[in-house]
């Protein structure tokens, strides 16, 4: 095992990557069990369908806008600081959210709650990559992926087991105690360390990051109430790209910037972040909207859902540790891009299957769904870390968790709005009738099936039975399907483009593998 840290023992090492993988365990937990939770939440506090929908992307949204500076932070601070601190909010937000009093107080504590994840999730992979390199980091990053995904498959379970017994509040409180646990665990054998030529954040580049994606991120999720042509929308969309520019002039500009725009020059750094925006479309969006429709339109308990739904997260448990060993023979970019190719296969199956037939007939699918997600799951946490020099660390695990959360949180908004408008127009062909009032309520009634509240959109529309409603939202779950699979198509063939070749010659010479090259061009460009 290469060590990058000579005063460190092994056993050090190995206790550090488990203190880390508990503290990753316990955010997928809050994601996808808050997920299953959100029906649960709906008929408990009622809310528009527009707030159920911030459960998730509060979230997802301040998480995914907070990666970056929250690297930068650890690199400057100290890894350790920056984990305690993240941990620790994490925990106080999930007892708080245990009493919540109304979904808005709910939406502000999971934003709030994004944050300390931020701070908690960058620290962590940054320490890690600190303490392995070569094959030893591959190995340890698939650990953390595997933590990951043990997060992701029982988390369902989990929480229909206590909205069942409990109620939605334990949900909360039970994740709340796991971060204790891995606070009082991991914080005892965590080492400080830090980047000596840290120069501090870059403030103006974060907040107009940060900006760029609230505004998209708020234009698209209020678009199917508002239209997508509406005044506010347009504008909130304007204002994010806006926002982007600004922050791509600014990143060109500051001496040490948060995202480093010249790794843009290296196809295999492009190729890394196209790995996390695949799985988001081809299972991070099922996640979400597979509970969402078992408990809502199919009228599972949340138990029963949560069960259904180990079949698409299972596969994380051996997926990652298995495929990391396969670099061996196979690059990991074709290893990534096979994956994709057995997911898209996969989402083909489920949209052809009928729900509303016997459970067990979406197993098979679910399951060959997970296995493809998992394998460039499992590979590409170590990528990220190996395209800037090691010292750069906290800026690579945050460029990269950027692009998977942040793109979970738009990839989440898009599928959102896209399953509204496939149900709003599925169901105006049904409803008679052409007047402003019955299209407002068929778009009401649409959003509210998308957040899994089936009860309050047949309050909205009593023109139409239940079953009616679940057949318009089976029929725009279909062709949402569709549109997944060519999402993941493309990033199949983006994957096998830029990330297939196992060895590789550029200015740096011949070297061992990709990682090693991507690592030795990025150092060449400092």
């Amino acid at each position: 095992m290469n060590i990058s840290n000579p005063d460190a023992t092994q056993r050090d090492k190995l206790l550090i990557l488990v203190a880390v993988c508990l503290s990753a365990l316990v955010l997928p937990l809050a994601f996808s069990g808050g997920a299953v939770a959100t029906p649960a939440i709906g008929r408990d506090l009622g809310a528009h369908a527009t707030a159920l929908t911030w459960i998730t992307n509060a979230f997802m949204l301040s998480f995914g806008s907070l990666l970056m500076a929250a690297g930068a932070l650890a690199d400057q601070f100290g890894r350790k600081k920056l984990f305690v601190l993240g941990l620790g909010g994490f925990i106080a937000t999930s007892f708080a959210m245990s009493c919540a009093p109304s979904v808005l107080a709910l939406d502000l504590l999971r934003g709030a709650q994004g944050i300390a994840a931020a701070a908690s999730l960058s620290s962590g992979a940054a320490a890690l990559a600190q303490e392995f390199d070569g094959h030893a980091r591959t190995r340890a990053f698939s650990m953390l992926g595997t933590s990951f995904g043990i997060g992701l498959a029982f988390g369902p379970l989990l929480a229909g087991a206590l909205i069942n017994q409990f109620g939605w509040r334990a949900v909360f409180v039970v994740i709340g105690a796991i971060g204790i646990l891995a606070f009082a665990f991991g914080v005892p054998r965590m080492r400080e360390t830090r980047d000596p030529d840290a120069t501090g954040l870059d403030y103006p580049g974060a907040v107009t990051f940060s900006a760029a994606l609230a505004l998209f991120t708020f234009g698209v999720v209020q678009a199917p109430a508002s239209g997508w042509g509406s005044t506010p929308v347009v504008a909130l969309l304007a204002a994010s790209a806006a926002c982007l520019i600004a922050f791509i002039v600014i990143e060109r500009c500051v001496k040490r910037p948060m995202l480093d725009l010249g790794l843009f020059r290296y196809p295999r750094f492009i190729g890394v972040q196209v790995l996390p925006v695949g799985t988001c479309y081809c299972y991070i969006v099922l996640v979400v909207m597979l509970p969402l429709r078992f408990i809502g339109a199919q009228g599972l308990s949340e138990l029963n859902a949560g069960l259904l739904m180990i079949a698409l997260s299972a596969p994380m448990l051996v997926v990652p540790m298995l495929v990391a060993s396969f670099t061996r023979w196979l690059s990991a970019g074709t290893l990534s891009g096979i994956g994709f190719l057995i997911a898209a296969a996969g989402l083909y199956w489920l949209s052809s299957v009928d729900f509303d037939g016997p459970a067990r007939q979406l197993i098979m699918p679910m399951f060959v769904i997970g296995i493809g997600a998992g394998m460039p799951w499992g590979l590409m946490d170590g990528l990220s870390v190996s395209v800037v020099p090691k010292e750069r660390a906290g800026m690579a695990a945050g460029i990269f968790s950027t692009t998977r959360v942040a793109g979970e949180g738009i990839a989440l908004a898009i599928a959102t709005a896209m399953l509204a408008a496939l149900a709003q127009s599925s169901l105006a062909r049904i409803v008679p009738g052409g007047s402003a009032d019955i299209a407002g309520r068929v778009g009401e009634a649409a959003r509210h099936v998308t957040a899994g509240d089936m009860h309050h959109a047949l309050a909205v529309l009593p023109e139409v039975t239940r079953a009616t409603l679940a057949a318009s939202y089976a029929d725009a779950f279909t062709r949402l399907l569709h549109a997944l699979i060519v999402i993941t198509l493309l990033a199949a063939c983006a994957t096998f483009a830029f990330l297939s070749r196992t060895h590789t010659h550029d200015e740096t010479g011949p070297t061992e593998d990709m990682a090693a090259a991507a690592t030795e061009d990025t150092t060449v460009s400092s």
